[in-house]
């Protein structure tokens, strides 16, 4: 008994110092030096600009949507063009201001990829919204596409995992993940749903990418569906809402909250060539 108690003492001080000796092993990665600049997340896809006040003066700067390393979501009711907005969103990060998507969002792409995932909707559905996007920015090149909607959670989340850690290093640029809900199997269990937003923080870090993902809203609700969207809200650079009226062609949205200065709201409609295009002063003349 004796000899139990001294080996069992012994494996838990090994542990400890194992543990003890991980963590000063990662401690410098970690510690935020004061005396040093860090750099603010370069912008991945900007809409218009603000100006601010400095001690130096006044300065405008373009107001970002999406940064690099971080991770946003779109929410919104069923039936409120969520895979359209998506698609407004991948052709203005592929090509900058083409004529669908205004003056105002600008692409900082660089030469990176996009990566769209789509759980949701069948192959042919899927590959309609991807071509959209790539028809609006008439790009084809660095847009890589893919339909998860016939593999379990569990493959999902691994398959993502897989294409993003087999990409060229710094060529993933924008990953749409749509939608977020099929990467967990219950949206209400607390520890799945800390899991998978734990992941997002993760491949958006590693792979100094842009995640945006998308989600459903409660019903009767503005809040983003069960524990996984409390997560989401908790950790996101920015929420981006959608709110379409009953029988409404407009769309609007809205930077529901945000890290950074939040866009100015917008809205889109879905014009006679079934595209997303923003509202703008044209809108008396718009042919729906």
């Amino acid at each position: 008994m004796l000899l139990d108690n001294h080996e069992q003492k012994r494996k838990e001080e090994e542990e400890k110092e194992i543990e003890r000796m991980y963590y000063e092993s990662i401690e410098d990665s970690l510690r935020v030096d004061l005396d040093v600049d860090v750099e603010e997340p370069p912008i991945a896809l900007s809409f218009g600009t603000h100006s601010y006040t400095t001690k130096n003066g006044s300065k405008t700067v373009e107001t970002p949507i999406a940064t690099y390393g971080n991770f946003s979501f779109i929410q919104a009711p069923p039936k409120s063009y969520k895979s359209f907005f998506t698609s407004l969103v991948v052709s203005a990060y592929l090509k900058s201001q083409n004529r669908w998507v205004g003056d105002k969002f600008k692409s900082h792409r660089d030469g990176r990829d996009v990566y769209h995932f789509d759980t949701e909707q069948g192959r042919w559905h899927s590959q309609r919204s991807f071509r959209r996007a790539s028809d609006m920015a008439a790009v084809t090149e660095g847009y890589n596409t893919y339909c998860l909607r016939t593999v379990s959670y569990k493959d999902r989340l691994g398959f993502i995992n897989h294409k993003l850690s087999e990409a060229e290093d710094g060529k993933v640029g924008l990953v749409i993940i749509d939608g977020i809900a099929d990467l967990v199997a219950d949206v209400n269990n607390i520890e799945e749903s800390n899991q998978c937003i734990q992941k997002l923080m993760e491949w958006s870090s590693n792979f100094d990418c842009h995640i945006m993902i998308v989600i459903h809203s409660n019903h009767g609700s503005t809040k983003p569906t069960g524990h996984l969207g409390s997560f989401c809200e908790k950790k996101t650079e920015t929420q981006i809402s959608l709110n379409r009226e009953e029988d409404s062609k407009i769309v609007d949205v809205t930077c529901k909250r945000s890290r950074n200065r939040g866009f100015d709201d917008f809205s889109f409609f879905i014009n006679k060539f079934g595209y997303p295009e923003i509202v703008d002063s044209r809108l008396p003349d718009i042919n729906f």
